[in-house]
């Protein structure tokens, strides 16, 4: 079930048919998921709880035809590789993945040689892949680095239009928000035709958060549904402090403490400062979900707009390659519906990836409860929100 499935509507813009970011036209996801062992944690060998994730931005070649691409930084203790590229050139040259901490070189090196196989152009290829991560080490053997070319290799390969995979699923397996289970989210909002009738798609890998701090809509459902009633797969504050201080090696960090990962598409006709602005609305609906990107958290964001198509990734101006290419670009005094998409889409990815995850027991028992869909439609109804409010 998803939120609009259970009558919980975000925002006031109206999804695409899937309510994902596959409404985009072109955009692809595939997912590998891992999950192995019971008990306490062997390094190398186990409980495994995690896995990796692959967006594709169009359905042609994205080694050879990139696409306008920009990012924010909200808060920067995590990683987002390759960006550094897309904010000098604007461009997006490849899929993008996203798995856990301690898997990113091995997920980059895995792209970088399908992309190796797949052009075959020999020593004139360079390729700098873009790979996000969240820290599932609550859950997951993380330092035993569990995702192998093999896994990213499939996640390519099954990376399809049409309904995504949500919850614990892919990159999101291991994952934990707002201190209940967490993983992948996706949601999509469509503008009005007088504003260009564009569609935005929003997938989160979700990994963070405190429990108090959860909105649903603007419902203070952390609140309604704490920690004392559904437990918290976080250790308490003192364990936390005590191993921050020098304690026992292992321990998990306290909560709060994780990140996100936020990958925005759109068919607008956007140009690179576009989607770096794009990116940051973002935010906004993290913000409505109650995230204050902590210290510790890694909040980094993507967008990419399809709407110009035919851009070239050749550097060789020999290549016979046009010295200039014609671009269309909204108006940016007409981008204010497309922020609202973003900010609405980012909210109800977030909002899916709570309500399709399930409850996991990983590492040493630790269990990451899933957010009761009763349980918190009892609560919306008690403030005016979702299907049972005419007879709550």
């Amino acid at each position: 079930m998803r939120a609009r499935e259970l009558g919980i509507r975000i925002g006031r813009l109206a999804p695409g048919a899937l309510d994902a970011i596959t409404d985009v036209r072109g955009v692809g996801v595939g997912h590998t998921t891992l999950i192995g062992g019971d008990g306490p944690l062997v390094v190398g060998e186990g409980p495994i709880r995690t896995g990796v994730t692959i967006i594709w931005a169009h359905d042609g070649d994205i080694w050879a035809e990139p696409v306008f691409a920009g990012c924010h930084r909200l808060n920067g203790n995590g990683e987002l590789t390759g960006l550094e590229w897309i904010r000098e050139a604007g461009l997006l040259g490849g899929p993008v993945a996203i798995t856990n901490t301690h898997s990113v070189g091995t997920v980059r090196d895995a792209m970088v040689s399908h992309a190796v196989g797949h052009r075959r152009h020999g020593g004139g290829l360079w390729s700098l892949p873009v790979v996000g991560e969240t820290w599932d080490g609550l859950l997951n053997d993380i330092d035993g680095q569990h995702v192998r070319p093999v896994h990213v290799d499939q996640a390519i390969s099954a990376a399809t239009g049409g309904p995504v995979a949500e919850g614990n699923v892919g990159g999101g397996t291991g994952m934990i928000c707002h201190e209940f289970k967490g993983g992948i989210g996706t949601a999509s909002r469509v503008v009005a035709e007088a504003d260009g009738g564009w569609t935005v798609g929003v997938l989160v890998q979700a990994n963070y958060g405190e429990r108090e701090q959860l909105r649903i809509d603007g419902v203070p459902v952390g609140e309604a549904i704490p920690v004392s009633e559904v437990p918290s797969p976080h250790p308490p504050e003192e364990t936390a402090a005590d191993v921050a201080a020098g304690g026992a090696p292992g321990t998990a960090p306290a909560a709060g403490a994780g990140s996100i990962i936020v990958v925005v598409a759109t068919d607008a006709p956007l140009i690179p400062h576009q989607c770096d602005r794009l990116a940051q609305r973002a935010s906004l609906g993290l913000a409505r979900m109650g995230s204050t990107a902590n210290h510790s958290s890694g909040d980094l964001i993507l967008a990419f707009a399809t709407g110009n198509r035919g851009l070239s990734a050749a550097d060789d101006p020999g290549a016979g390659h046009a010295s200039t290419i014609d671009v269309r670009m909204v108006s940016d005094n007409r981008l204010t519906p497309l922020f609202k998409a973003t900010a609405e889409a980012t909210e109800a990815a977030i909002v899916n990836a709570l309500l399709a995850a399930r409850t996991m027991t990983g590492r040493d028992g630790v269990t990451a409860h899933a957010l009761d869909h009763d349980r918190l439609l009892d609560v919306m109804a008690r403030f005016g929100r979702g299907p049972r409010t005419a007879t709550a």
